[in-house]
């Protein structure tokens, strides 16, 4: 006597093997008007017709859609690259601004301790004026302050 399990694994099988797809046949002839047909009907016994071997199909039937993939990943893996490239450009350039502020401003905290020679700046009413010791002093405060919130060196 068969095991129920036997007879399910048989109808299962039985299933599957009638289930795979059967390349249809496909005729080409031409017709007593003169026109090419194709179809999947074999041609009328009056005509001669020549059946067509159909394309093999494909080795792959995602291949189509691992193809997106595969460049949707390169697209992204591209424009990645791209947007961390501009983004070690930019840094390197904000670190070479920084770096070129600091020293302005070391330069220029050394111009304002060195009381020996006259700083002169232009005016509201555009008339060259001496700083005074005061106001050398006001302006080394204010270089100090925004080199120490810019965090410069020395």
């Amino acid at each position: 006597m068969l095991r129920p399990l036997s007879l399910v694994a048989a109808g299962l099988a039985l299933a599957i093997g009638t289930a795979t797809p059967v390349a249809a046949a496909v005729y080409k002839w031409t017709d007593s008007q003169g026109r090419v047909v194709y179809s999947d009907q074999p041609p009328p016994p009056s005509v001669t017709g020549a059946e067509l071997k159909a394309p093999p199909p494909p080795a792959n039937p995602n291949a189509a859609k691992e193809l997106a993939q595969q460049e949707a990943a390169y697209q992204k893996r591209t424009s990645d690259a791209a947007t961390a490239q501009a983004a070690a450009a930019k840094a390197r350039a904000d670190e070479a601004d920084h770096a070129h502020g600091c020293a302005m401003a070391k330069s220029t905290l050394l111009q304002l301790a060195d009381g020996s020679v006259p700083i002169t700046r232009y005016g509201a009413n555009g008339q060259r004026e001496t700083m005074s010791d005061a106001a050398r002093t006001q302006e080394q405060a204010r270089v100090t302050a925004w080199m120490r919130d810019n965090k410069c060196p020395g």
